[in-house]
């Protein structure tokens, strides 16, 4: 696991790359276009190419090493942004859309192969820690992305903004490719790795609808969970107007403030239990968790007074941080040569809800309330996740719980030379 820290510190450094580039690129499209249009088509060119990018990483990943294509998905970032940073102003705004479909592609690869790779990298009994210590990474690198971004914008300009991103991709590939882990099983390193991808490149999802229904519903509940969670982002900043309109931003930073601790705080205790109890929550309790969360959100919204709404965000975030562990902890049991599909499907999945959810959502809203559009959204999330359940007992699963000390189909536990 000690190596394992070096990653989730290099995958931090380069989410909070990817979260300052987030806000600074929308700004800076307005700023140089001045078409919200653009900036539209901006972001929707960046959402279109992760949907896209979904399908091709996970055959990428499948096929080739994980860490050589981690790394060059970050050294791909950087080049993209010191391009757009050197290149005269005039070609700039062209530039932006090349830059769109870079960063949407690699982003989703290196996200992918990542997970893909967390068994092989930690040993499968220690992948639902291993996720919990990537995930808080990650959770803490957007507070101070989207903390940071405007401070960097304002005062150092978007040409700092540029080249501090572009450096923390830098960092982050340069960590990746001096870290001694093996993200491949040891058949599939020692040359198998080809012949058994090429036998799962017909994992589509209508095979994996007939082989493994519940891995497809969980994936299809993350889905709907990206038209929830696009429902409330879109909500919120109309939300927060109506609360205080004086003061907008004041509501929104309490929700995301309070939202991240409660994530960060369940991530770090299903990690700790989980290294306690040698076992880890499945599809039960991800349903649970999921119920949980689109309620919390579905409460934020209700019109709360201000501590009952903190306290909804809280138990949201907390269920939020919950599920998604659950979630990939539970995609890791795949055997390692199907995992790349699986992620690469879900990541599709869930980028499709959010982006569809963002543009519904956005119509809903010139008629309906915040709140009327966020229940909806995630009541289809809990309704989903109801007959989930409903499944579940219904099959006579006596307990949520299952081992966590080795992914499915495997024979023996991965052993390799350095891991923690």
């Amino acid at each position: 696991m000690r190596y394992f820290r070096l990653l989730v510190l290099g995958n931090g450094i380069s989410a909070y790359g990817s979260y300052l580039n987030m806000v600074a690129l929308n700004v800076f499209v307005y700023d140089a276009t001045g078409s919200a249009l653009a900036a539209g088509l901006f972001m929707a060119v960046r959402l279109a190419t992760n949907v896209v990018s979904g399908w091709v990483s996970g055959r990428l990943v499948s096929l080739y090493d994980r860490k050589r294509l981690m790394v060059g998905a970050d050294l791909c970032q950087a080049v993209a942004l010191l391009t757009l940073l050197l290149a005269p102003d005039g070609m700039r705004v062209g530039l932006l859309y090349a830059l769109a479909v870079v960063t949407g592609g690699c982003s989703t690869l290196s996200q992918v192969a990542l997970r893909s790779s967390i068994p092989e990298i930690v040993g499968a009994e220690h992948r639902v820690r291993a996720n919990s210590l990537l995930v808080t990474g990650r959770s803490l690198a957007m507070i101070a992305g989207f903390a940071s971004s405007g401070l960097v914008v304002a005062h150092l300009g978007y040409s700092a903004a540029f080249a501090l991103d572009a450096a923390t991709f830098l960092v982050s590939a340069t960590v990746l490719f001096l870290l001694p882990v093996r993200t491949r099983a040891a058949a599939d390193a020692a040359g198998g790795g080809s012949a058994k991808a090429s036998g799962t490149g017909r994992l589509t999802a209508r095979v994996l609808l007939g082989t493994a229904p519940l891995l497809m519903a969980m994936i299809v509940i993350r889905a709907v969970d990206g038209l929830g969670s696009s429902s409330h982002n879109v909500a919120l900043p109309l939300y927060s107007s109506s609360l205080d309109p004086d003061h907008p931003a004041t509501f929104i930073s309490q929700f995301w403030a309070t939202w991240a601790i409660g994530n960060i705080v369940a991530q770090q205790v299903i990690g700790r239990a989980t290294k306690k109890s040698g076992r880890t929550p499945g599809e039960r309790a991800f349903a649970l968790g999921a119920c949980v969360m689109s309620a919390g959100f579905i409460a934020v919204f209700s019109g709360l007074p201000t501590v009952p709404a903190v306290v909804a965000a809280l138990v949201a975030g907390a269920a939020d941080g919950f599920t998604e562990i659950v979630y990939v902890s539970r995609l890791q049991t795949a055997p390692d040569e199907q995992r790349g599909r699986l992620f690469g499907l879900s990541a599709s999945a869930e980028n499709t809800g959010f982006g569809l959810g963002m543009l519904v959502s956005g119509a809903l809203l010139e008629t309906y309330s915040p709140l009327q559009v966020v229940a909806a959204f995630h009541g289809l999330a809990i309704a989903l996740c109801a007959a989930l359940l409903l499944l579940l007992v219904s099959r006579g699963r006596t307990g949520p719980a299952q081992p966590a000390a080795e992914p499915a189909g495997r024979d023996e536990p991965t052993v390799t030379e350095g891991r923690g």
